[in-house]
């Protein structure tokens, strides 16, 4: 059955006069197609290969990606610049995804086109986007074969098999004014950025944490000093605000997912910190099929992602969109497609990535026009840059030394989102001076103020070029650290440019801001709850002899910078303004370049500043 989404014209900010004009000019013909190219998955080599999957293997929820003309892009991007101007008449006029799609979607008659030749092929379910960005259909293997030219095979990669097309999707060239391509026809995992450390146990005082992992090289002895949601606001001073009323409240932040949560441990989270209880099953918004708890590994990172926005800011609605997985398209890019075409959030925080070599032409084109479209519909988008340093190719978890260059995660990497990326804690042989050695007896606060912080990278490069040699500690030849470096897809916005410290390279730089991430590695790290892990209650900061689960990475830093922007949000609502921001990194790199560089990571902060300069030692890599 063909369900095409047609909307009435309805007169928005920057909307021209008069339809948008056909690009489809013929009909379809089998015989005459063109090649997208540049959407093979590097991982599926022939080297890999282990032969042809079933015709029929169910290759459900495939997205296929429209695209806009120039004009219409040109357009566009004027409106997104516009909505950021206060002289202007468009400014913070947001979009609905209706009225996004009436201005800068293909036509009706486009979309008929296409989708009558996606039926033709045998299709099922065919669902186009309220923003005209992609339309959604189902198939199976043998028809993905026929009507796109591809075989899909099985590939065994680092003992897992996967399946993927072996060769670049085609579609009738009549099609390809309105077509960008197929975003993925494979099921290689988007990577998530969340790093479990272990556990830290209670001391027998009730107060100190003496943690019951290790890891490479550590820096401290004795107390492990975790961060709780009062330790945050204490440290990066949002008490202020949260003590005034302003902590979220009107405000809905959206976590992007692929697996199923259980809501006792938000729950526990909360209670345990004094939060107000406002999450349980009703905030999991499910689109399709349930994925249950794909994995204990999938299921942390939404735990840290969930409990932690809605730390800071605890009068927020934070909803978990989850998409299950299929064989042909990744949770995550289901969810965030979903969560923006019902505009479901002010502000949405990704917490997966990929480098943009792997997303391929449409995967890339898909998140760089998606979070376009968030932009001018108001959402601001924040994507954790990752935690594999400057090796965004490589696997962080697993490679001790990088083999892939420098790259960096394409779905950060875009001008219209927030990348976020990591810093640790500098408070070697000083923690005392940073910490109490007790904890608030309501909120389980121990952190006295803001810690002075340097990037986040626990590789033996950190020490210099001789780092890595043979006296490098056990365990420290890895590649964890947060990500950053330049876009080889997308060139340097307006926005950034001419601000000190940002190189002037021609290329969209990323991370944009950066916040607490680590782990552990300097002796804190970010406390949550997963009853999972253990088989027991998830946390308890009542009994002394418990055991709590530490983590942290990109993953942690960006669902806490969504929560912030939940708090400016709500501060511009309650002083005249609207109640969202879009694509804030114009506003935040125009702070930038009136602080200059005077502004250090130090507890004694220089006059006028708004953020702290983070950028020694470094996020080097062994290779």
């Amino acid at each position: 059955m063909v369900m095409v989404c047609l909307f009435a014209v309805k007169s928005e900010a920057g909307q021209s006069s008069g339809a948008v004009p056909n690009r489809v000019t013929r009909k379809p013909d089998e015989n005459v197609r063109v090649t997208l190219a540049g959407n093979v998955h590097p991982r599926a080599r022939a080297a890999y290969s282990r032969g042809a999957v079933a015709d029929s293997l169910r290759m459900d929820r495939i997205l296929l990606l429209l695209k806009r003309s120039e004009d219409q892009e040109t357009a566009l991007q004027a409106l997104v610049e516009a909505q950021q101007d206060k002289s202007s008449p468009n400014y913070h006029a947001w979009l609905t995804p209706d009225g996004f799609g009436n201005q800068f979607g293909p036509s009706d008659a486009d979309l008929q086109a296409v989708t009558d030749w996606l039926s033709s092929q045998g299709f099922e379910n065919l669902r186009v986007s309220a923003g005209r960005t992609a339309i959604e259909f189902s198939a199976s293997a043998g028809q993905v074969r026929r009507a796109f030219g591809t075989q899909i095979e099985n590939f065994q990669v680092d003992g897992a098999v996967y399946v993927a097309n072996a060769n670049d999707p085609q579609i009738p060239a009549a099609l390809a004014p309105v077509v960008a391509g197929v975003v993925s026809l494979h099921n290689f995992p988007r990577k998530s950025h969340a790093r479990y450390r272990g556990d830290v146990q209670r001391g027998a005082d009730g107060h100190t944490l003496q943690p019951v992992f290790t890891f490479p090289n550590p820096y401290y002895s004795g107390n492990f000093y975790g961060v709780g949601p009062g330790d945050f606001a204490t440290i990066y001073n949002t008490k202020p605000l949260l003590a005034s009323g302003n902590d979220g409240t009107g405000q809905t932040i959206a976590i992007v997912g692929e697996t199923q949560i259980n809501p006792k441990d938000v729950a526990d989270f909360r209670t345990i910190f004094g939060l107000p209880n406002n999450f349980s099953a009703t905030n999991i918004i499910l689109n399709g099929m349930d994925p249950g708890i794909t994995s204990q590994d999938e299921e942390s990172e939404s735990d840290l992602d969930v409990q932690w926005s809605g730390a800071v800011a605890p009068g927020a609605t934070v909803q978990f969109g989850v998409s299950a997985s299929t064989p042909a398209s990744a949770g995550i890019d289901l969810s965030a497609l979903y969560i923006i075409e019902h505009n479901l959030a002010d502000v949405m925080s990704v917490s997966y990535g990929e480098c943009e070599k792997n997303l391929g032409t449409a995967g890339s084109a898909f998140y760089n026009g998606l979070w376009e479209q968030a932009a001018a519909q108001g959402i601001t988008v924040v994507v954790s840059s990752g935690d594999g340093g400057s090796a965004g190719c490589d696997d962080f978890n697993n490679q001790t030394t990088a083999t892939h260059g420098l790259a960096v995660s394409g779905l950060a990497s875009t001008p219209f989102n927030i990348s976020v990326g990591g810093t640790d804690f500098n408070q070697y042989n000083r923690q005392t001076t940073y910490w109490n050695t007790t904890n608030d007896s309501v909120t389980g606060t121990s952190a006295k103020g803001y810690i002075p912080e340097f990037p986040w990278n626990e590789n033996c490069s950190q020490l210099g070029l001789t780092g890595c040699g043979p006296s490098a500690p056990d365990g420290s030849v890895n590649i964890v650290a947060g990500s950053g470096g330049a876009s080889t897809v997308y060139a340097k916005p307006k926005w950034q440019m001419g601000v000190t410290g940002v190189p002037n390279d021609n290329h969209r730089d990323q991370p944009d801001i950066s916040l607490f991430a680590s782990p552990g590695f300097e002796g804190s790290g970010y406390l949550y709850c997963q009853a999972d892990l253990t088989g027991v209650q998830s946390c308890d900061l009542s009994t002394p002899a418990y055991t709590f689960h530490i983590i942290g990475g990109t993953s942690a830093s960006a669902p806490v910078f969504a929560g912030m922007m939940a708090l400016v949000n709500q501060y511009a609502a309650a002083h005249g303004g609207r109640p969202r921001q879009g694509n804030a990194n114009i506003s935040l790199y125009a702070l930038a370049k009136k602080s200059g560089a005077s502004c250090t990571s130090s507890v004694t902060e220089a006059a006028g500043c708004v953020f702290h300069d983070v950028s020694a030692p470094n996020v080097h890599y062994p290779t």
